[in-house]
């Protein structure tokens, strides 16, 4: 019965993370995009659906990798406080939300600029923070719908 639990849980982190890096991606990817409109780059949507094609590809397994990390830490503990009787609605996201904060953050703090560019504005950053959210929503979703997990 543990096993199952560990498995079903193992799961929904998957699809948390798994959420969170396709659209974190694909947010990243529009905000960069935006930035070369506004310097007068010509961005097409075949430019765009191509651009976020590759990065999905290149840049989702290392973005994904640093939001599977956080998620490690941040969901289950945000399952525990929610058994606990803390904030049961929103909990779940403001912990997504804040493990990516906290890694861009630090990512900031150990290389002196966010590599990821979208996030170096006050609204990408809030753009990427959301993402973090999303993932934490979806975390919700699944764990009301299996108490189980």
């Amino acid at each position: 019965m543990r096993l199952k639990r560990w498995s079903i849980a193992s799961a929904y982190w998957l699809l948390a993370v798994l959420a969170t890096t396709l659209v974190g991606s694909i947010v990243q990817t529009q905000f960069n995009l935006g930035a070369l409109g506004a310097l007068g780059q010509s961005v097409d949507i075949g430019l765009r659906l191509q651009t976020t094609l590759l990065d999905l590809a290149r840049f989702a397994p290392l973005f994904g990798a640093i939001v599977g990390v956080g998620f490690l830490i941040a969901l289950p503990l945000s399952s525990w406080l929610a058994r606990r009787g803390a904030g049961r609605g929103w909990l779940h996201p403001l912990a997504g939300a804040v493990e990516l904060l906290v890694a861009l953050l630090l990512m900031r703090w150990l290389v002196g600029l966010t590599p990821i560019a979208a996030a170096r504005g006050p609204v990408g950053m809030a753009a990427m923070v959301l993402t973090g959210a999303f993932g934490g929503w979806v975390w919700a979703i699944l764990r009301t719908r299996n108490r189980a997990a």
